[in-house]
């Protein structure tokens, strides 16, 4: 089934006995790219809940995380603002003014006459907790518990419609991988939390089985072509491991990186099992990871495999089972709150930058993102990034005949005219919404 104006509902679908109110439940991962599904074509996991969510309903190819770190993004997600609005770059913020939680998620769907609990990985700035946003909390676990407590909110009998987050931490632990291995080089010791590392990470590297099939390196592995400066400052375990780990090192966390994907889509599989069909449910992660592309694993770059996750809307009978969408620039964090409102119908607070996926008419033609050092303007075609200096500070990548995004080609002969077009553009946009750390970049020029 086509989408069409209508957005995701046909004509027929539109005009059948649909509750007005149905109940919705929010599925999100940490740190899972695109790409990490065997539904996307990756041969080297298996996700068959993750793919059968796919597969009853639409998948977005096109969806970007506003900020990929934890906190910027996901204090986009529960208020529906980009991370600049409240100055946010990274995850080293401090508090938030409280007027922030009044317009929060739960808080507006509580208004609008729902349910709403949350359960399992929270991390936004103060004063933002659960509850200070109009959420029960339901289960602090990240892990198998929320799972299980997720499972019996969903078995609990309802006097009105609800909301559910289900907030997994995983496959976030494959950032233990490269902090483990910095500190050991480093002579120091470990940080990190023991039951983690033994459990989830490192002992699972540790355990490859004889025969496995361990991912090659990507065909991007290498550095883009005349690479921003800012890649020069790198400190930290994020340094090391791009000087230092060998090809074996680099896949096995690949490897690594696969096994805690299929892990939460197991736990994300017991929760899907307790859903009836009366329920819309979405599933996207905060951001991504760089999982040995151009050298990097973590996140905070604009790069394909940091920012673009996965973003899935389904709902039996009422949206178009088994399409994937190619077209359309979805903000995974800015569309989330206009999406779910729309859902519910709920009137989302005004000002809003997002917009709701159901609706795909007229939708935009290019999408912001935001990262700690940078601003990048994502187009149907091309990516257009400025960075702070000194060195190379634009970037301009072909995503058409570039997908790995190797070549830089902003200093190139002929492209001086699209990157001015797409630097006004960006710069405009940035403009527009007070983004004092964006104008920066600019007027450093």
């Amino acid at each position: 089934m086509a989408i069409g104006r209508r957005g995701f509902l046909s004509a027929a679908a539109a005009a059948a006995a649909v509750p007005a109110r149905p109940n919705i439940v929010y599925i999100m991962t940490d740190q899972q790219h695109a790409g990490m599904m065997s539904c996307t074509g990756n041969p080297w996991l298996q996700t068959p809940h993750m793919d059968a969510l796919a597969k009853s309903g639409v998948r977005f190819e096109l969806a970007y995380s506003g900020n990929p770190v934890c906190v910027p993004a996901r204090t986009s997600m529960m208020t529906g603002r980009y991370p600049s609005y409240y100055g946010i770059r990274n995850n080293n913020v401090g508090k938030l003014p409280d007027s922030v939680l009044p317009t929060a998620l739960g808080h507006v769907f509580r208004a609008g006459g729902y349910r709403t609990a949350f359960g399992g990985k929270t991390h936004w700035p103060r004063p933002m907790t659960a509850e200070s946003i109009g959420f029960e909390y339901i289960a602090r676990n990240e892990r198998d518990e929320l799972a299980t407590e997720c499972v019996k909110f969903l078995g609990q009998k309802q006097d009105k419609p609800f909301l559910l987050i289900a907030s997994f931490i995983n496959p976030h632990d494959i950032c233990y991988m490269a902090i483990d291995a910095h500190t050991k080089a480093e002579g120091l010791p470990t940080a990190l939390p023991k039951s983690v590392v033994e459990r989830e990470c490192v002992a699972a590297a540790s355990r490859v089985p004889a025969g496995a099939s361990v991912p090659p390196l990507p065909s991007n592995h290498g550095p883009t072509s005349s690479e921003p400066g800012a890649f020069t400052r790198l400190t930290g375990f994020r340094k090391h491991v791009r000087a230092h780990w060998s090809a074996e090192e680099w896949r096995l966390h690949r490897w690594t990186y696969c096994r805690l994907t299929e892990g939460v889509d197991a736990q994300i599989g017991r929760v899907l099992a307790a859903v009836d069909k009366n329920t819309v449910v979405i599933f996207a992660s905060d951001h991504g990871d760089m999982d040995s592309a151009h050298g990097f694993e973590h996140k905070s770059l604009p790069y394909e495999e940091s920012a673009r996750v996965p973003f899935i809307v389904s709902w039996p009978g009422r949206v178009p089972a088994g399409k994937v969408d190619r077209k359309h620039l979805v903000g995974s964090t800015i569309d989330l709150f206009p999406t779910l409102c729309d859902f519910a119908g709920i009137t989302p607070p005004a000002g809003l930058p997002g917009r709701s996926v159901r609706k795909l008419a007229g939708w935009r033609t290019d999408l912001v993102i935001e990262c700690g050092d940078s601003r990048t303007l994502r187009t149907a075609r091309y990516k257009y990034s400025i960075w702070e200096g000194p060195g190379t500070r634009e970037m301009l990548i072909d995503m058409e005949k570039d997908p790995g995004e190797m070549r830089n080609l902003a200093g190139e002969a002929g492209m001086a005219a699209t990157v001015a077009k797409l630097r006004t553009r960006l710069r405009a946009e940035i403009a527009s919404r007070g983004d004092k750390y964006g104008e920066s970049l600019f007027a450093a020029d």
